[in-house]
């Protein structure tokens, strides 16, 4: 069975079908990304007869168009939105939408002498050689009323010269353009794969996008429901822009949405800052407890799980359980105590969350774990603590995540979210794990890993001080931030037989210190420098930051994993110290998660 047909279409056709609804483009609410010269060049593409790239169609079912009516198969163009938004705005004379959400024009403008198109300028406005706006010359009246209208004003042109041009900037409308049509009854994995063969840019399509473009097919609802996702996600980082929305999308102002959304505009947290990806995942699993975007397709298609057909009369309640999950999601109440739980954790700032697929399934529990009304807010943090630990140390986000994630919603809705948590410790994070798995996790150079990030979440938790910092701590460094420094200096590493970046910089060398104590150590090895803090604890004088008491100093050694040998370590037993090391952050972060 075919998956697709390839047919030529007329540009006026195209347009056509996009103003009665019959294709639906998803990207028109948002900002037009081309650049005015990309419009004039499609332009002159077209009037050249050189090819523009076919425009790839997909087909919905159930979709609501303009007036209520529902439309057996409605295209959604998921391929070609900014050549057919150049084409509205340039032949059609359609606004698009700014940067700022403002609706704006774009004027092309034609030298039917030199057969050039430009961008409208105020000395192309003044002179009587060209076209102003070929959108005028396209809903004008004849070809040969615009014609007199031109020589009238330009007696002197080379009739026969114009005459040739205008009739190429006419044929324009007729021009054909390929489409590929794929067929509706293709999953979302396998639209995907098609797209990425087909594009001759190679420019992969996530299976969030044709989620979004889902969406944007149900009527004003959905256009909002997919609004509501692209503010959120761009008010989450840039708040100052809620006047501009509000402002310039006066269709969306008019809905309740706004109001969901408006506490953005004043806040500056950037731990969680989602994008579309993130947030269609989160409600995915809220709504329907299903994680693959393939699955949210196919409930909003109304997509009957037994018998594996069609069933329209699920899409509306399939829409309405998504916008119901969708505004749970962006509830400034829900969001707020997630993020503090997380920061309670002691991951305070984003840099020391490498997954951001953890983040989202602990939302998502989080959001689902509300709605069990016996289960008390502190029994939600621990879990949701617990749970987002244990994802990050297990690689639990990676892979397959999103069928390890329906498996879970699975056996939480069997076994009870502590009760599955409990098992999932139980063979994820046994002693094997912390004493061998852990240290060997430790073994590495990347500061972004899960483990390594996860022992200074712990250390910010337990309110530990920086290295050798009589009072600074490790929060306040991260905050500020602060460096992570050698502990056994670079240089003196090189000097001595580890000259390889992978051997210097593994993690367990790291700590986070003070600049000025960095500096004064330079490449001293930790038995030079070490002494120094003997010397000032026996006599007061400070040399090397202000820890004067050997009990202090024993303390400080212990909050930051650092084996007590640490006064004879040079090169020569670097590795035994690494070794010694590993493990005792790996007991620190196994005290950290027990006590969560």
């Amino acid at each position: 069975m075919a998956k697709y047909e390839v047919k030529q279409t007329a540009v006026s056709q195209v347009l056509a079908d996009v103003r009665s609804d019959k294709i639906a483009i998803p990207e028109l609410q948002r900002p037009f990304v081309w650049k005015t010269w990309q419009v004039r060049d499609l332009l002159d593409s077209l009037y050249n007869g050189y090819p523009v790239g076919y425009l790839i169609t997909w087909q919905s079912v159930g979709a609501k168009l303009k007036g209520g009516e529902v439309a057996a198969h409605q295209q959604i163009l998921i391929d070609g939105q900014q050549r057919v938004t150049a084409l509205r705005a340039a032949i059609a004379g359609q606004p698009v939408v700014g940067t700022r959400y403002q609706k704006k024009r774009i004027a092309i403008s034609f030298n039917p002498l030199t057969e050039e198109f430009a961008t409208q300028t105020p000395a192309i406005r003044k002179s009587s050689l060209w076209i102003h706006d070929i959108s005028e010359f396209y809903s004008g009246t004849s070809q040969l009323t615009f014609l007199r209208s031109y020589f009238e004003k330009n007696p002197d042109a080379d009739q026969h010269k114009v005459e040739e041009s205008v009739t190429k900037l006419a044929a324009i409308e007729h021009a054909q353009v390929g489409v590929i049509s794929l067929a509706d009854d293709l999953d979302v994995e396998t639209v995907a794969e098609i797209f990425v063969r087909i594009n001759a840019k190679g420019v992969p399509l996530s299976s969030a996008d044709f989620v979004m473009s889902k969406i944007a097919t149900y009527g004003d609802e959905g256009r909002n429901l997919r609004k509501l996702i692209d503010y959120f996600c761009h008010l989450a980082v840039a708040g100052h822009a809620f006047s501009d929305i509000k402002e310039n999308d006066e269709e969306f102002a008019a809905t309740e949405h706004l109001n969901k959304i408006q506490w953005l505009r004043n806040q500056s947290d950037e731990l969680f800052q989602p994008e579309y990806t993130d947030v269609i995942r989160i409600t995915g699993l809220v709504g329907f407890n299903r994680g693959k975007a393939g699955a949210i397709v196919s409930e909003l298609s109304g997509l009957d799980p037994e018998t594996r057909r069609i069933d329209e009369s699920r899409i509306p309640d399939a829409y309405e359980r998504f916008g119901h999950a969708l505004d749970q999601l962006v509830s400034k109440t829900h969001l707020e105590r997630f993020v503090m739980m997380i920061k309670s954790a002691g991951f305070i700032d984003s840099s020391m969350i490498g997954s951001k697929n953890a983040l989202n399934f602990a939302y998502a529990l989080y959001l689902l774990l509300r709605q069990d009304a016996e289960m008390t807010e502190g029994q939600r943090s621990r879990i949701i603590k617990r749970w987002f630990v244990l994802t990050l140390l297990s690689g639990r986000a990676v892979g397959s995540f999103e069928s390890t994630w329906e498996t879970d919603l699975r056996r939480i809705r069997e076994s009870g979210a502590e009760r599955y948590l409990e098992i999932l410790e139980e063979s994820v994070l046994g002693e094997g794990f912390w004493n061998v798995a852990l240290p060997q996790e430790l073994n590495t150079p990347s500061r972004r890993n899960p483990a390594f990030q996860t022992y200074l979440a712990a250390r910010v938790n337990s309110g530990g001080r920086g290295f050798l910092s009589k009072s600074i701590s490790v929060a306040q460094m991260i905050e500020g931030h602060g460096d992570l420094h050698h502990i056994v200096p670079k240089n003196h590493l090189i000097q001595n037989g580890f000259p390889k970046q992978g051997d210097y910089n593994q993690v367990a060398n790291f700590a986070l210190t003070e600049t000025p104590i960095n500096i004064a150590i330079k490449d001293r090895p930790p038995k030079e420098y070490m002494a120094w803090i003997s010397e000032q604890i026996a006599t007061g004088q400070f040399r090397l930051g202000e820890i004067t008491n050997q009990e202090d100093l024993k303390a400080n050694l212990a909050e930051n994993a650092i084996p007590e040998f640490i006064g004879d370590v040079t090169a020569t037993n670097y590795q035994e110290f690494l070794e010694a090391r590993r493990k005792m952050m790996a007991a620190l972060v196994r005290r950290y998660y027990e006590a969560l």
